[in-house]
């Protein structure tokens, strides 16, 4: 059906006023029209797109109902990092974070900071090219997070089209950072409706807007009535077929240039442009010219928390300049101009009805205390681990005593201390078990440690479970579709009790556990087979023997070449292997010593295959027999992949400095490692000069 010029112009006069209100009500909290008037608006536009679908646009208001459901989320790449915070929790630590930030940038007079309540929900971040919303993602891990957009076009106040004019106001390519929350009244009601269906409520309003956010049918996510606030820019440049920039410092040039062109030396300046684009900017946000301003600013929205109408758990403070920031640039994965303040923890009072004990994949025996209900942190706590006895020795903890319970954001509830005004006659001491709870084996303690073990190994029912889980997780050898409890299922009904009895399954054997239809059955069988096809490297670490991680194993498979040599090795041989101490020799000798774990590996090592390691001489090695230690943080890279990078090249990599040693390689904080490097004059690397060598050899961290 074709269109005609009244057509369009009535469809683009809906779009301009729905816009309009919608920046009206949304960031400049103005309505200017009641609601029933912007609904009549809505309803008119989406009936003219649904009689004239080619005038439909990506940047539509109507696009805010939601879409068709996705089967999964993609993965986004962040062009520039999404950093996190570090936190301070007092005025002290506050004030010790700007005489850092002082002393760095070599100055004495008050430093000017932008102010911002820190908000309780999901960071992300927007990406508008030539003004239109194109895509959205989670932090994820800082550097690749959730494609998010179909959900994000859902929020209303977030235009899906920028105000102001390409070029002039704003670049080809401009990311937006900020906070996607569930303001109070939205979560009420949300958990209203639930209470009413006989659906399971959410705790908090964060974790409500991240089940939001992670629907696959973006019409649920519509109707929860998500809000946005924006923090920061993120990355500010040109479409990759207009750019001239190939080389990373070319484009780093270039998103500098092009930011300083469009926007403020101030960060408070910026996120008014920002505003004016068309996103909303959090009322609460202020310019102070003091960290005296600071600590007021800290104590006036402590006392209006409970007023505003979205959860925060303390303040964000950053220093206002641009220049300064870039002064003081970042360290591993949190900016150094900027300090998240948090509150007090939340604490409460609750009563310890019992001590349980839980016993964890190493044999690991933990007490836990089972607590009388209680809301605190913005979650119902019924229990808490108490570590240890020398924990429970400590607080002087029975059970049936009163205690104090603190959550403080997404911590672990802990137990801090015990109100011995209310402990009650019955009152009685915490014994742990002579036997292991599971399995009734015997118990011992190690010398030099506080933990209590399990000596039954994958005997015992709760060890094999998590040797199980450990064994098929993502790091070891990622067996896709076993899920914990799927695990737990197999165990319990006798299915499986060790890691190799996993390649024996059937797809009718597993068709038949709960939740497991013929086709989940088939893929996880597949996943299994695929599962055999591994590093050597991977299989050691997926043993799950103890203080043995990641690097560690990945040393002992370059050191030793094959599994046999590894499995015979001498606590003598062993101690040669870099990162391998006297205890970790120790665990390695007495895990292949046990004659259970011993056939369980056998029984592996003729299921699995992984490559030959490929020995090379010392001539191939640039860097052989030279001693490197690392100290400090290493932003560009982390310290395992740098080790990993410099014993690939032959050197070998030491925890201490010594008149034997040939680098240091000094990061961010770097401590006594330098300055013993530096008074017996070894030569000190920074991290670029360690970037460097390892681009010359062909070697990537």
């Amino acid at each position: 059906m074709s269109t005609n010029q009244a057509q369009i112009k009535q469809l683009n006069q809906l779009i301009d006023s729905i816009t309009l209100y919608n920046h009206q009500y949304y960031v400049l909290d103005e309505p200017s029209v009641p609601d029933s008037e912007y609904d009549r608006l809505m309803q008119a536009l989406i009936a003219l797109e649904l009689q004239y679908p080619e005038l439909k646009s990506i940047d539509s208001p109507s696009q805010k109902v939601g879409g068709a459901p996705l089967k999964s989320f993609s993965q986004v790449t962040h062009q520039l990092p999404m950093l996190s915070l570090d936190n301070v929790f007092s005025l002290e630590d506050f004030h010790a974070f700007v005489k850092r930030i002082k002393d760095r940038l070599k100055i004495t007079s008050s430093l000017v900071f932008c102010a911002e309540p820190k908000l309780d929900g999901l960071a992300v971040s927007l990406r508008y090219e030539k003004g239109v919303f194109v895509q959205a993602a989670t932090r994820g891990d800082g550097m690749v997070g959730e494609n998010i957009t179909t959900n994000i076009r859902t929020i209303k106040s977030i235009p899906l089209k920028l105000q102001g004019q390409l070029g002039k106001d704003f670049p080809e390519v401009l990311e937006v950072r900020g906070e996607v929350f569930m303001p109070k009244v939205s979560f009420d009601a949300l958990n209203t409706q639930a209470k009413k269906r006989g659906e399971k409520s959410f705790a908090n309003p964060r974790n409500a807007a991240a089940g939001s956010l992670r629907q696959l049918d973006s019409k649920v996510t519509a109707k929860r009535n998500l809000a946005f606030y924006a923090y920061s820019l993120g990355f500010v440049g040109k479409l990759a077929e207009n750019s001239q920039a190939t080389q990373v410092n070319e484009q780093l040039a270039e998103q500098a240039e092009l930011t300083a062109r469009f926007f403020a030396n101030s960060h408070y300046q910026r996120l008014c442009q920002i505003k004016a684009l068309g996103l909303p900017m959090c009322p609460e946000v202020r310019l102070l010219k003091s960290e005296q301003d600071c600590d007021q600013f800290y104590q006036d929205i402590l006392n209006k928390r409970s007023s505003l109408s979205y959860e925060i758990d303390g303040t964000v403070l950053k220093v206002d300049e641009i220049t300064q920031q870039a002064k003081l640039g970042f360290v591993a994965r949190a900016p150094r101009w900027a300090i998240a303040f948090k509150f007090p923890a939340q604490e409460e009072l609750t009563q310890v009805e019992a001590v349980e004990f839980q016993v964890g994949r190493t044999g690991a025996i933990t007490p836990v205390a089972r607590l009388t209900p209680i809301f605190v942190g913005g979650v119902t706590v019924s229990n808490a681990t108490l570590h240890n006895q020398d924990e429970i020795n400590r607080l002087g903890l029975k059970v049936k005593d009163t205690v104090v319970i603190r959550r403080a954001g997404d911590v672990i509830p802990q137990i801090v201390s015990v109100v011995l005004a209310k402990r009650p006659e019955n009152a009685c001491d915490i014994t742990f078990p002579a036997t292991c709870p599971v399995c009734d084996s015997t118990v011992m303690k190690l010398e030099g440690e506080a933990v209590l073990r399990c000596t039954a190994g994958l005997f015992c029912q709760a060890q094999r479970k998590e040797a199980i889980k450990h064994f098929s997780s993502r790091k070891a050898h990622d067996v896709d579709g076993l899920g914990d409890k799927l695990v737990e299922q197999l165990v319990d009904e006798n299915l499986i009790s060790t890691p190799a009895d996993l390649f024996s399954l059937t797809e009718i054997q597993v068709s038949t556990m709960d939740r497991m239809g013929q086709k989940s059955a088939k893929n996880l069988i597949n996943a299994l087979e695929k599962a055999k096809e591994t590093s050597l490297a991977k299989f050691i670490y997926a043993l799950g023997i103890r203080e043995v991680g990641e690097a560690t194993a990945a040393n002992l498979a370059n050191h030793f070449c094959t599994l046999t040599a590894i499995q015979i090795a001498s606590f003598e041989q062993l101690k040669t292997v870099s990162d391998v101490g006297e205890v970790v020799a120790k665990n390695i000798v007495d895990f292949f010593k046990e004659e259970h774990n011993a056939k369980v590996v056998s029984a592996l090592a003729g299921l699995m295959s992984w490559p030959d390691i490929i020995t090379k001489s010392v001539d191939e090695l640039p860097l052989a027999e030279q001693v490197f230690v690392l100290t400090g943080t290493l932003t560009q890279m982390g310290r395992s992949e740098a080790k990993a990078a410099l014993q690939s090249l032959g050197a070998k990599v030491s925890g201490s400095v010594s008149k034997n040693t040939h680098f240091v390689v000094a990061g961010d904080k770097a401590g006594s490692k330098l300055t013993k490097a530096q008074d017996l004059g070894i030569e000190v690397l920074t991290e670029d000069e360690l970037v460097l060598l390892f681009t010359k050899h062909g070697v990537t961290a």
